[in-house]
C-alpha cells in the first residue's frame, strides 16, 4: 500500500495536512503527534514527534480500502500544549475535514500530547473513535466527552515519559462516563514505540479498522479491551 505525498494548494494557515484524499470519502483517519508541555516554538513536519506518526498512519490504513479513506495529520501551530493549543488546532482540522469530506466517521490517532488532544477532541461531532498511543494524561483530565464513543488506549509497560497507570485510571473513568473504552499494554514497550515497533503497528492496524465500525460491532482485540477488568497485555 502506498500513500500519496502531502497535497499541494493547502492554505498556509490550514490545520489539516492531507496525505490522501479520495474523490468520494467514506471515512477519515487523522494522526496527531506529540509535543511538549509548554513551548511556543513553531511545530514543523520534520520534527521527530511528527515523523514518528508517519508509519503509524500507514499502519492504520494498511488493511483499509484507500479509495474511500481520507488520511491526514493535524498541523499544530506550536510545539507545546500551552493553553490547549493542539486541541484547538485539532478542532480546526476537523472543521476543515467536514468542509472537504462532509460528516464522515473519523478516527483520531494521537501519540503522547497528541493522544491527550485526540481524547479531548472526541466531543467534536465528526469524531467516531479515538486511538491514543502512550497518551499524556495529567491528573484530572476529563473523560465525559467520550460518552457514547469508542476509545482504545495503548501504552508501553516500560514507558517512563507518560504513565500507563494514568491511562488505566482514565479508561475506568471513561467507562463510568458511558464510553466504550479499553486499554492495551505492550509488554516491554517504550514511549517512542520503537521497542517492539512491529507489534505497535500491527495493533494500530487492528484497532483502527475496528474503530470505524459501530462500537457494538467491535471484535477481537478491541472488543476484548472494552470488557476486560484489567489491561490486556500483549
Amino acid at each position: 500500500m502506498s500513500i500519496v505525498q502531502d497535497h499541494g494548494g493547502e492554505p498556509a494557515t490550514s490545520a489539516l495536512r492531507l496525505r490522501h484524499c479520495p474523490q468520494q470519502p467514506r471515512a477519515a483517519i487523522i494522526a496527531l503527534h506529540g509535543g511538549q508541555a509548554d513551548s511556543y516554538r513553531t511545530a514543523q513536519p520534520w520534527h521527530m514527534a511528527a515523523l514518528r506518526m508517519r508509519p503509524v498512519l500507514r499502519a492504520a490504513a494498511s488493511t483499509l480500502p484507500l479509495d474511500g479513506i481520507v488520511l491526514a495529520h493535524v498541523r499544530y501551530r506550536h510545539r507545546g500544549w500551552n493553553q490547549d493549543d493542539p486541541l484547538n488546532d485539532t478542532y480546526r482540522a476537523l472543521d476543515e475535514l467536514h468542509q472537504i469530506a462532509g460528516p464522515v466517521p473519523t478516527i483520531l490517532i494521537g501519540h503522547s500530547m497528541g493522544g491527550r488532544a485526540a481524547l479531548r477532541a472526541a466531543s467534536h461531532p465528526q469524531v467516531h473513535g479515538v486511538l491514543a498511543l502512550a497518551p499524556w494524561l495529567p491528573s484530572g483530565e476529563p473523560s465525559t466527552q467520550l460518552s457514547g464513543k469508542a476509545a482504545v488506549l495503548v501504552h508501553g509497560e516500560r514507558d517512563r515519559v507518560t504513565s500507563p497507570h494514568a491511562s488505566t485510571a482514565y479508561v475506568k473513568a471513561a467507562r463510568t462516563a458511558g464510553a466504550h473504552a479499553g486499554i492495551i499494554l505492550i509488554s516491554n514497550g517504550d514511549h517512542a514505540m520503537l521497542r517492539r515497533s512491529t507489534l505497535w503497528h500491527r495493533t494500530v492496524s487492528t484497532i483502527a479498522t475496528d474503530l470505524l465500525r459501530p462500537p457494538t460491532h467491535a471484535s477481537g482485540l478491541t472488543a476484548a479491551s472494552y470488557t476486560a477488568a484489567d489491561p490486556l497485555v500483549l
